[in-house]
């Protein structure tokens, strides 16, 4: 990745755009740090692009032979006489044909004039998701445990996890300081020498972004939304084992852990790029009066304020979805939306959901959305109880920037959340601006990600499953004999 897409990427400003005029695919996840450890290694080669040949009604110019002419029939030679001479420019345009999810590469060239116009600054390819694998630069010395916390079920399984890990394996092991301070942790004797090896570190404290290079997550699908929060910038590839309640986002099963554990971390795994939502909050300081609620059910991340202005900025990253409800008043909440600095429309309800195709499966398809697979570039606006019946959820492209701003004649004031965490007030002064985010969760496979997905699919949502009816047995009907 040259130095400007990489300024791009910083500035987050990449969106989705046709392929270049070579015909060639970037073979990187789509991230700008030039130290990530992971990369998807792509396959398949870059093709050329193939001349096309003229169209069935082929010419015979003056310098055919008259023999060749004689052959063709009267109606045949009145088409080749009639027929254009076909441009130079025309005939050496091809198709690209690669293996997407979303189907064929397009041709960004139409007639012998016209093309999308190329800019550079502004890109974010999307990966072949049949060959996205995971390989390291360098074999991977620091891990991460993700532990469901007080859950008394996973101490012997994370017990046996460290202990392989530092002693099998001669990694250093992440905790969070209060697993590791766990009371029910600490009565193990036999564990006390690896629980003095583990390194603890504290949300909002410590910063893990420059020395991680894997995450294990032991739990639910809670576990894998917890590990994407503690990484704001590129996050490492995440490893999730089904521990908990729902594990829709976590397929792999503990009895085999040995082995899984083993294969990734030689480099032997499928990766699914599960795209994320870069959310930047920006509050009104100017009223004296203000006084800003915050819940307890999640940490504030910290806040940029500008002197001159009187304003905060607030920066986050989240997985699933940001919510808009009006929370404990009981008047409908009016949310105006734009789309790319345009307002597309106004939300009369409980709130809206602006999700990811990772959290389509979340949040939004209990508020009526369709289930998106994660590898579907797009982001999802889902209305909550819409005061309109006609209000039906939509997808946009992505890379688009979604506004949110409460509607100037609403009665009461409104409350955000990310990823079920953070919540807290906004006020009329106050937007949130959503957009697709350049950093994604480079997610492990168990088997690819295709089947993984619509196991989940089946296992944790029942998607389709119904008793099936028999089949009709063969009956005789005596009176059809009868004479």
């Amino acid at each position: 990745m040259d130095s400007a897409d990489n300024s791009a990427a910083l500035n987050g400003e990449e969106i989705l755009s046709a392929p270049s005029e070579s015909g060639t695919r970037s073979e990187r996840i789509p991230c700008p740090d030039e130290e990530i450890w992971v990369r998807a290694r792509c396959s398949h080669s870059s093709k050329k692009r193939e001349e096309v040949s003229p169209p069935a009604t082929e010419k015979l110019d003056s310098s055919s032979s008259p023999k060749k002419r004689d052959q063709l029939s009267p109606k045949r030679r009145e088409q080749v006489e009639k027929s254009p001479r076909q441009s130079k420019a025309h005939r050496k345009v091809g198709h690209r044909h690669a293996h997407f999810l979303h189907g064929p590469s397009p041709d960004t060239h139409f007639g012998p004039k016209a093309s999308i116009l190329q800019n550079s600054t502004s890109m974010m390819h999307i990966q072949d998701p049949t060959s996205q694998r995971l390989t390291w630069d360098k074999p991977p010395t620091n891990v991460l445990i993700i532990k469901k916390v007080k859950d008394e079920a996973l101490l012997e399984p994370f017990k046996e996890l460290c202990t392989f890990l530092i002693e099998e394996k001669h990694l250093v092991v992440f905790v969070d300081k209060k697993v590791v301070d766990d009371a029910a942790l600490a009565k193990d004797t036999s564990f006390e020498p690896i629980r003095q090896q583990l390194s603890p570190f504290r949300e909002g404290y410590d910063e893990l972004s420059g020395c991680i290079d894997l995450i294990i997550c032991l739990g639910g699908d809670g576990t894998l939304l917890y590990a994407s929060s503690l990484f704001q910038t590129s996050v490492p590839p995440v490893m999730a084992f089904h521990l908990g309640s729902l594990g829709f986002l976590t397929p792999f099963k503990f009895e085999s852990y040995r082995t899984e554990v083993t294969n990734v971390i030689e480099g032997d795994a499928r990766i699914i790029l599960r795209s994320r939502l870069k959310v930047k909050v920006v509050k009104d300081l100017k009223s004296p009066e203000r006084k800003y609620h915050v819940e307890d059910n999640g940490l504030v991340p910290q806040c940029h304020i500008d002197d001159e202005t009187k304003k905060a900025f607030m920066h986050i990253h989240v997985l699933n979805e940001l919510v808009v409800d009006r929370g404990t008043s009981s008047y409908l909440s009016n949310v105006d939306l734009y789309l790319d600095g345009r307002l597309i429309t106004s939300v009369q309800g409980d709130g809206v959901i602006v999700s990811t195709p990772t959290g389509s499966t979340a949040y939004a398809a209990a508020a009526g959305a369709s289930m998106m697979h994660p590898n579907v570039p797009a982001i999802m606006i889902t209305p909550i109880c819409p005061h309109s019946l006609s209000f039906r959820p939509i997808v946009v492209p992505a890379g688009m920037e979604l506004k949110i701003m409460l509607s100037p004649d609403t009665r009461n004031v409104a409350w955000v959340s990310f990823d079920g965490r953070r919540r807290q007030e906004i006020q009329h002064t106050d937007s949130i601006t959503v957009t697709t985010s350049c950093y994604p969760v480079p997610s492990i496979c168990c088997h690819d990600l295709v089947y993984d997905w619509f196991d989940s699919l089946a296992e944790c949502l029942h998607w389709n499953v119904r008793k099936k009816q028999s089949r009709f047995e063969e009956i005789t009907d005596s009176s059809d004999t009868e004479c």
